[in-house]
């Protein structure tokens, strides 16, 4: 190995050792990479969560991000979902029991108000819902939000819910059944722009029912919030609804497993801000999302989300290239904190291994000098070495700040052969 190689790997192989044993610690606290696909479990494809769902798959698109729409029959099919890890995030109705076993979850915020509309026949007078006891009422489908609601509403009123007159219908099949008359009543969560909900709400042989006990569903349910539906909203031509009425309401909630990586999050979240901005006829525009009214307990990256608004990077760089430099940035680390040291050395070790170049000679000069006094070689003998340093010295390249002292050690080398020329001319 050349000398000149092997002195710079002496200075600057332990610096490099370092850097890379840093890079390689580092390398274990490195974030995985955010999927390309996405699972999320949603509703029944005629249903609000199913349309929602969608629209998030359309903003995740934008960013390279496949969201897979899973159709269920509602709520507590996509809790078992997440629980089971089988989807990755999932829309779910709040209030709903969970039995807890499984994954951990976690709510990214509530989307907006799910009112519950019980639908009556227009000539029962019920005013309670204690007086549909022996009535057929529709309580939704089997593993649906709905069903788990009205079923934990209807045991508080003392009815028994395994009755045989409640039926487990949900959505247009429970729609079509009331129309015709096969039932006396029916519940249904959904928003209020549901083409289902618009239906009903029009048609005049049915009638809304007025929560008018609402607030004291509300105070025992934290999940539940009163919502006042105005007279004429729906028709204002037809004056439907003939007086203000009162709703009960959980809100939608966006969840997410344990095993959901945080930027999938962050994207998730950001695209329910730009689907549920608009606001409808029970939320203001922006009001939704929002870290209340929620069925689990918050995520990390929704609260950070809620306080600070998104990421830094992501608000000024595509998705894949924050989420790169957010992966990144631990390895980023130890390199500044090794590079900062080696910043403040630099420049005399820069100065010294400059200088080092030139004044290494200056040993072999003095060197041929002393051996000439002690008449330790031949003059001819030492002409030839001092030629062959003078041939090393001229291919030294340094900047033009040490070409000064270049050459000054090349005027001493000729100091030297002059006397070793005078030397050998005796």
């Amino acid at each position: 190995m050349h000398p000149e190689l092997k002195r710079e790997l002496k200075i600057w192989g332990p610096v490099a050792l370092l850097v890379l044993a840093a890079f390689v610690v580092a390398l274990q606290f490195i974030k995985p990479a955010p999927p390309k696909l996405v699972r999320i479990a949603s509703g029944s494809p005629q249903g609000a969560y199913y349309h929602f769902a969608q629209a998030y798959a359309r903003e995740l698109a934008r960013e390279g991000i496949t969201l897979e729409v899973i159709p269920t029959a509602g709520s507590v099919e996509n809790i078992r979902l997440l629980r089971q890890g089988e989807v990755d995030a999932a829309l779910v109705q709040g209030g709903i029991e969970d039995p807890g076993e499984g994954q951990a979850l976690y709510s990214l915020g509530s989307l907006y108000y799910e009112p519950l509309w019980l639908f009556l026949r227009r000539d029962l007078a019920i005013e309670r819902l204690g007086e549909l006891a022996g009535r057929r009422v529709s309580v939704g489908a089997e593993g649906s939000g709905t069903r788990a609601l009205v079923l934990r509403l209807l045991r508080e009123n003392g009815l028994a819910t395994d009755a045989p007159e409640l039926q487990a219908l949900g959505g247009a099949e429970a729609a079509e059944a009331l129309l015709a008359g096969h039932l006396d009543a029916a519940f249904f969560v959904a928003s209020p722009q549901a083409k289902l909900i618009q239906r009903l709400l029009a048609d005049p042989r049915l009638r809304l029912f007025d929560f008018r006990r609402g607030e004291a569903y509300a105070r025992r349910h934290h999940f539940l919030t009163t919502l006042l539906l105005p007279r004429g909203v729906v028709d204002l031509a037809r004056d439907v609804p003939a007086q203000d009425l009162r709703l009960l309401a959980p809100a939608a909630n966006l969840v997410v497993n344990e095993d959901a990586h945080p930027a999938i999050n962050q994207l998730l979240l950001q695209a329910a801000k730009r689907v549920h901005r608009e606001g409808d006829w029970f939320a203001d525009p922006g009001q939704f999302p929002q870290p209340a009214l929620l069925a689990y307990p918050l995520a990390d990256e929704a609260r950070r989300y809620y306080e600070n608004g998104p990421p830094f990077l992501q608000r000024f760089l595509p998705f894949w290239a924050a989420s790169l430099i957010d992966r990144l940035k631990v390895m980023l680390l130890p390199l500044i904190f090794m590079l900062l040291p080696l910043f403040k050395v630099m420049p005399p070790i820069y100065n010294w291994r400059m200088a080092s170049r030139i004044y290494r000679w200056y040993d072999d000069l003095a060197l041929l000098e002393q051996r000439l006094d002690r008449g330790e070689a031949e003059p001819s003998e030492l002409l030839e070495a001092l030629e062959a340093i003078d041939r090393e010295v001229r291919r030294i390249e340094v900047p033009l700040s040490y070409g000064d002292r270049l050459y000054d050690l090349r005027e001493h080398i000729a100091f030297v052969r002059e006397r070793l020329q005078a030397a050998a001319a005796a």
